[in-house]
């Protein structure tokens, strides 16, 4: 079983920036996707990116150009750089990470960062 421990989060201004990282207990090549989402109150948990082993990238639309993910490979550690935040971006992000076992996918999760963005 994959453990993943989130950290970075806290609160923030609107227009500043904060990096999220999330570690892994194993070595992030047996993980297929590692992906950050994030939940509002009220709210359903939505994506918002996600990077492939072979280093593809996904975004959601109400992020692109403001926050990047990337990793490093020698940590088994995931980023999301996060830039231009706004109060809308105020949420509990979590961690996520997709591991093939056994022809079925398995997915975990971090205990999850608040991030909290004032006006």
């Amino acid at each position: 079983q994959v453990q993943l421990v989130e950290s970075g989060g806290g609160l923030v201004q609107a227009g500043g920036s904060l990096r999220l990282s999330c570690a892994a207990s194993e070595t992030i090549f047996s993980i297929s996707v590692m992906g950050w989402y994030r939940q509002a109150p009220g709210k359903q948990r939505d994506l918002v990116a996600s990077v492939t082993t072979g280093g593809s990238t996904d975004y959601a639309d109400s992020i692109k150009g403001r926050f990047t993910i990337s990793r490093d490979s020698a940590k088994n550690t995931v980023y999301l750089q996060m830039n231009s935040l706004k109060p809308e971006d105020t949420a509990v992000y979590s961690c996520s990470a997709d591991v093939p076992k056994s022809m079925r996918l398995y997915r975990y999760w971090g205990q999850g960062t608040q991030v909290t963005v004032s006006s």
